[in-house]
C-alpha cells in the first residue's frame, strides 16, 4: 500500500530532492512509492520504507557489481567481494544521503529525528528504499545507475587504492601477524571533553607495550577501526613505502 501525496508541498520537496540526484527525465518516477520511501516507522508502522528498502539493498549490490565488472574487468571476484561491501555499507550509502540532504525529506517524529545514534542507520535505510522505489518506478536501473553509477565510480576507486580496502583493524591485525606473530590490543575510553558524538569515544592501538595509534569515534568499534587506521599509515604503509624505496635504490646501485 502507497500513502497518496495530498500536499502539494511534498511533492515539491521529493521533486527537489530527485533533481538534486541530477535526475532530467521523472516522467516514469512513482511518486507515491517515492513518498513511501522517506516514510520512517515511527509515522506508521504499516506505510512505511520497509520493504522498498528490503529492495533497495538489492538494488545497491546489483548496481555496485555491474560497475566493478564495467570498470575493472579483470579483479579476482574476491577482489569485486571486497570493494563492494564497502559501497554498500550502511556508513557508505549514509554518507551519500547526508551529502543529498535525505534528512531533510525524510517523514519522522520528533524523538527520531533528534536520535543522533540512529542517524547512520536510518539514511542508509531511507538511501536503500529511495533506490527501490525508483526501481519498482521502471523496473529497471533508468532511474538509478545514471546517478549513481559516478558516486559508486569514485568510492571504487579510492577504495581500489587502499591497500586496507578501509578495513584499518583487519590489515593491521594482519602485518602484526605477520611481523611479530602478536595481536595488536586496543585501549578504549569515554572522551568526556568533545566537540560532536563522533567523538564519543577514544581508542589507542598497541603492540609490545608501544603505542601505534589513536583515533575517535561515535561508538567503540568506531573508535578503534580510527586508531587502527592512524597507525596503519604511521606504521604499516609507513614501513612499506621505506622498503620499497630502500628496494629501488638498491636497484640503482
Amino acid at each position: 500500500m502507497t500513502i497518496p501525496i495530498k500536499d502539494p508541498r511534498r511533492k515539491r520537496e521529493l521533486l527537489k530532492l530527485l533533481q538534486k540526484l541530477g535526475l532530467a527525465d521523472l516522467s516514469a518516477v512513482n511518486w507515491s512509492l517515492l513518498n513511501l520511501a522517506l516514510t520512517h516507522p515511527s509515522i506508521s508502522s504499516t506505510d512505511n520504507y520497509q520493504q522498498l528498502e528490503f529492495i533497495g539493498d538489492a538494488v545497491v549490490r546489483l548496481a555496485s557489481a555491474e560497475l566493478l565488472l564495467e570498470i575493472y574487468p579483470h579483479l579476482p571476484v574476491g577482489e569485486f567481494a571486497a570493494i563492494r561491501s564497502i559501497l554498500v555499507s550502511d556508513r557508505f550509502l549514509a554518507e551519500i544521503a547526508e551529502q543529498y540532504g535525505f534528512e531533510m525529506y525524510l517523514s519522522m517524529t520528533p524523538n527520531v529525528r533528534v536520535d543522533k545514534y540512529g542517524q547512520v542507520s536510518r539514511l542508509a535505510d531511507a538511501f536503500e528504499a529511495v533506490l527501490g522505489a525508483l526501481y519498482e518506478s521502471t523496473k529497471n536501473m533508468d532511474l538509478v545507475r545514471p546517478w549513481l553509477d559516478p558516486i559508486l565510480a569514485e568510492k571504487a576507486t579510492q577504495v581500489h587504492a587502499d591497500p586496507a580496502r578501509q578495513n584499518y583493524k583487519d590489515a593491521l591485525q594482519e602485518w602484526s601477524q605477520k611481523k611479530y606473530k602478536l595481536l595488536p590490543t586496543y585501549k578504549v575510553q569515554q572522551n568526556e571533553v568533545r566537540d560532536n558524538e563522533n567523538e564519543r569515544f577514544m581508542a589507542e592501538v598497541w603492540l609490545k607495550n608501544q603505542l601505534l595509534g589513536k583515533g575517535k569515534g561515535a561508538t567503540k568499534k568506531a573508535s578503534q577501526q580510527a586508531a587502527a587506521k592512524d597507525a596503519f599509515y604511521q606504521v604499516v604503509a609507513d614501513s612499506t613505502s621505506r622498503n620499497q624505496e630502500s628496494s629501488e635504490i638498491n636497484k640503482i646501485s
